[in-house]
């Protein structure tokens, strides 16, 4: 299902002048804030760095993967199967690597000290090969916040993109992605890819959702723009506009399958090139591709990653673009549909990308790529121009001159007070009250029986905490994502004796993926029919109130970030009055065409 023809005139009236407005800033990158001396240091490293550089070394910086293990130097035989080699080390030296990226499942995120000590081992092997040159690594990871959170705590946690969208503060935005960033570069991570510049305007997004800012360009590209500052200017880390030319529109998840986005050329410019547009102006460091067919742009059926219609013809060309174009995960189903994994990598690079993310077939792709630049597929100088693009970003954005971290500084600025007391301070300005029919909120807790009930073990167990704690004796009964008639029953039967019951949807309106026997909507639907007072909390997306209307109290956190329960208790108590808007429309279930509530409604007490 697309965006319906009457939602995408309402967001091209907001955002036609927008697009028109940025066009010429947005056509020709912004004048580089170095100075001089700065600029004539970055060219000559890089020259001088390249004369050296032997064809293998050159086509291993265009490559950044993930690696098993929490340490570099420890075999870990998860590695050998695509990579034939054991450590992590032996894996950024085998192929003379330009970055790693972290990832739970790779066990690399355990902690902070041992990120450090990771990101440090990484780097010395980087720089201690036997070559003529020493180039550090970029060492990356996806820290949108929100949903898509790579390090947990306690590393500070914000609730995510449709959060600070709801909160509709710029300062707001750019301070957690400030928090962000100087927290990730105490840890030796280099590299952010953030933020997510995807403009949500269809509420059936599967991959995207609250990773947007919001389904009005105009917002998204403000906030995009914020955060860019925050993460380079601020924090001192790179970061990537994701995912171009916009997978904001699409209800097919193109990790699994490959999505058409149907906008015309001019809904393009009206919708998804603002924030890209806002992120080139603000110099953003990198822009990681989409893998899906944008027809408008290009017709020929390949998607975006390898498309140079878009990427060297609109990216390139039409926005100015210069800095480092990134692919998305080459594992993803989307970008493999039509080629093997090594022609791939060689078509993504002929199409204008720098930087392969996460090749599934690194000897063969590695290969390949070396191949096609010997037999001039990939021309000399268009090999040299993407290596001088990616030296030249490790050399601005400091990782050059500081690649290691200090292990000894990571309790000082990782999860610090302060820090911590400004997420909190954001993500109570990002709370929604949606709806408040009957009046139930703020409640007064003292004395009160509750049940919390619903999605996360983690989730109710906090919202419960935060009720406790104001005096509540609260009953906790966590349902999952897709409860069984068994569990509906059982919490029914716990909330006959509640003053309150407070229930935790998370994606409810999903029946495909999600929850498949809707368990979620007759979990809320049979509480409310209980007669007790309920209340509802809608933990990522906020549109599940559309699939039982009939529910009086309605609470958006956007986030079961910890951060954004602990912010939804206390508004649920009245300790804070919640002050945050809709970014988004919420449509009536079945019928995407009419608002049920409007982008900008929110309650306040």
């Amino acid at each position: 299902m697309t965006m319906s023809d009457l939602s995408r005139r309402s967001v091209i009236a907001g955002g036609i002048a927008a697009a028109a407005a940025g066009a010429a800033a947005g056509s020709a990158r912004a004048a580089s804030s170095s100075s001089p001396a700065v600029l004539a240091g970055e060219n000559g490293w890089v020259t001088s760095t390249m004369a050296r550089m032997t064809l293998e070394e050159k086509v291993g910086q265009l490559f950044i993967q993930n690696v098993y293990g929490k340490d570099a130097t420890t075999p870990d035989s998860r590695n050998l199967p695509l990579y034939g080699v054991a450590s992590p080390a032996e894996v950024v030296q085998k192929y003379h690597l330009g970055g790693i990226i972290y990832f739970a499942w790779t066990d690399s995120v355990q902690n902070p000290d041992q990120i450090v000590g990771l990101s440090n081992g990484l780097q010395k092997a980087a720089l201690t090969q036997q070559s003529k040159v020493r180039i550090p690594l970029q060492v990356a990871t996806d820290q949108e916040q929100g949903v898509v959170t790579r390090i947990g705590p306690p590393a500070t946690q914000f609730p995510g993109s449709m959060a600070l969208g709801a909160g509709r503060s710029a300062p707001d935005a750019r301070t957690a992605a400030a928090i962000t960033g100087r927290e990730l570069l105490a840890m030796g991570v280099n590299t952010n890819f953030a933020p997510d510049c995807d403009v949500n305007v269809n509420p059936l997004n599967p991959v995207i959702g609250t990773r947007s800012f919001s389904s009005r360009p105009e917002l998204a590209a403000q906030l995009a723009a914020a955060q860019v500052a925050g993460y380079q200017r601020d924090g001192g880390v790179a970061s990537s506009a994701k995912h171009f030319p916009g997978h904001g529109d699409t209800a097919t998840d193109s990790h699994v399958a490959f999505p058409v986005i149907t906008h015309t050329r001019e809904q393009w410019e009206a919708i998804d090139a603002p924030p890209f547009r806002a992120a080139i102006k603000e110099q953003i460091d990198m822009i990681m591709t989409a893998h899906l067919s944008f027809p408008a742009l290009d017709d020929s059926g390949n998607p975006a990653t390898l498309s140079k219609p878009i990427l060297t013809g609109v990216l390139r060309g039409e926005l100015g673009y210069e800095g480092v174009i990134v692919t998305d995960s080459l594992a993803m189903q989307g970008v493999r549909d039509l080629y093997g994994d090594a022609e791939v990598a060689v078509r993504a690079l002929m199409a204008g990308v720098d930087q392969l993310l996460m090749t599934p077939a690194m000897d063969e792709a590695y290969a390949a790529v070396i191949e096609a630049a010997r037999s001039g597929r990939i021309a000399p100088d268009e090999l040299d121009a993407k290596v001088r693009r990616v030296l030249g970003l490790k050399y601005r954005r400091g990782i050059v001159a500081r690649p290691y971290a200090d292990p000894a500084a990571v309790a000082s600025v990782v999860g610090t007070p302060a820090h911590l007391a400004s997420a909190t301070a954001v993500t109570d300005r990002t709370t929604t009250l949606v709806k408040n029919d009957a009046k139930a909120l703020p409640i007064a807790p003292n004395g009160k029986k509750v049940l919390v009930t619903g999605y996360g073990v983690s989730t109710t167990a906090t919202l419960a905490a935060g009720l406790t704690s104001k005096g509540a004796t609260v009953q906790t009964m966590q349902t999952g994502t897709s409860p069984t008639d068994a569990q509906v029953a059982a919490a029914v039967a716990a909330a006959a004796d509640k003053d309150v019951v407070v229930v935790t949807t998370m994606k409810a309106w999903d029946t495909s993926v999600t929850d498949k026997r809707g368990g979620q909507q007759k979990l809320v639907k049979q509480l409310l029919s209980t007669g007790r007072t309920v209340v509802v909390v809608a933990v990522r997306d906020p549109y599940d109130i559309a699939y039982f209307t009939d529910a009086p109290t309605y609470v958006a956190t956007y986030s079961y970030s910890p951060v954004a329960i602990e912010a939804a208790a206390r508004v649920i108590v009245g300790d804070v009055a919640p002050t945050a808007s809709l970014p988004v429309d919420i449509p009536v279930a079945g019928a995407p065409e009419t608002v049920l509530y409007p982008f900008g409604h929110g309650l306040t007490y």
